[in-house]
């Protein structure tokens, strides 16, 4: 086995969502192939016959297991899958350092280091994995379904393009001008943090109180959810001072989406009418290939709708896709 590291877990359920009684729970650590340790719930029917199908579960971008990929993991696992829901590396319990720090390539391999545990689990049949990718972590699971051919289904839900929203910002509002600016910014920075021996974080997301008036429909959104009880917990990034300031600098020369069109298994992409991120999975989409590709739309649901309300999330289709195409 792969070495891993010895990890601070929290053993006390502290999750934003209530626990489902129905559902057996337990943290585990695993490797990935980069030596980071990441941590992870798991989450399974406690009446179960045979093996189960399994799903891994990621996001949104700057989240935690704690949150919405939680929700999703204990909200499957309550209609008969077993599931881990999983901190990527550099955030929330997981290992890595510098802390709060992505990458493209990292961040897609967690996805398989997910699968890799999965597929050695008795319980679990290894011919019949899926995996879930919400918000920001909707682009790394068409990465990694287009590399990861042990997956067998994917959905994706409220999908962001994070390399693309890096690169040509909000909309495409961002030029060749600008990306060099963006660049010249990142590199000054990079320069300033080596001096100080400490990394400056990007400052996340502003509070309730400090929010301005005009600002745009989404950022309040956001705040809603990532800033208040309904979302806020300690450990995630967003919430509590962001990510390094050159966080995303590997995202500005990498296309998350180069090959998604050679995904050959099913693939169910959900997005809300009214989100201001709907254009990411109608693109996203364009690039897929085969009969066994859907996008649903939900009617008059924003972004964050997708991030933690039942009235939105479509839980039962979710379910009949994966249970159709994981056999």
């Amino acid at each position: 086995m792969f070495k891993v590291e010895n990890l601070v877990l929290e053993p006390n359920w502290d999750k934003v969502f209530p626990q489902n009684k129905s559902v057996n729970h337990q943290k585990v650590t695993f490797a990935n192939r980069f030596g980071i340790t990441l941590a992870a719930d798991v989450y399974m029917p406690k009446d179960y016959k045979g093996k189960l199908s399994a799903l891994a579960v990621a996001g949104p971008f700057g989240a935690v297991k704690e949150m919405s990929s939680g929700l999703y993991a204990q909200e499957m696992a309550a209609r008969g899958f077993l599931t881990l829901a999983f901190d990527p590396s550099f955030t929330g319990e997981s290992g890595g350092l510098p802390r709060n720090i992505n990458s493209p390539d990292i961040n897609t391999e967690d996805f398989s280091a997910a699968v890799d545990y999965l597929s050695t689990l008795d319980i679990v049949n290894p011919e019949a994995i899926g995996i879930i990718g919400i918000c920001g972590w909707g682009g790394f699971a068409l990465n990694v379904a287009a590399i990861d051919t042990r997956i067998k289904a994917t959905v994706t839900s409220t999908m962001y393009d994070m390399s693309r929203v890096t690169a040509y910002g909000y909309f495409d509002s961002l030029d060749e001008d600008g990306r060099y600016a963006l660049r010249q910014r990142l590199n000054k920075q990079r320069t300033e943090d080596f001096k100080n021996g400490v990394y400056q974080t990007a400052g996340g997301l502003p509070k309730v109180e400090d929010l301005p008036d005009n600002a745009p429909s989404f950022l309040k959104d956001y705040v809603m959810y990532y800033m208040t009880k309904r979302g806020y917990h300690k450990r995630c990034p967003n919430a509590n001072g962001g990510f390094l300031a050159t966080a995303n600098m590997s995202l500005l020369n990498t296309k998350l989406l180069s090959f998604a069109g050679e995904i050959r298994n099913p693939v169910l992409m959900i997005h809300g009418e009214k989100a201001h991120s709907l254009y990411f999975s109608q693109s996203a989409f364009k690039l897929l290939k085969g009969d066994n590709k859907e996008l649903m739309i939900i009617p008059g649901a924003v972004h964050t709708d997708l991030y933690d309300n039942y009235e939105f999330i479509p839980f039962d289709k979710i379910e009949s896709f994966f249970k159709a195409n994981l056999k």
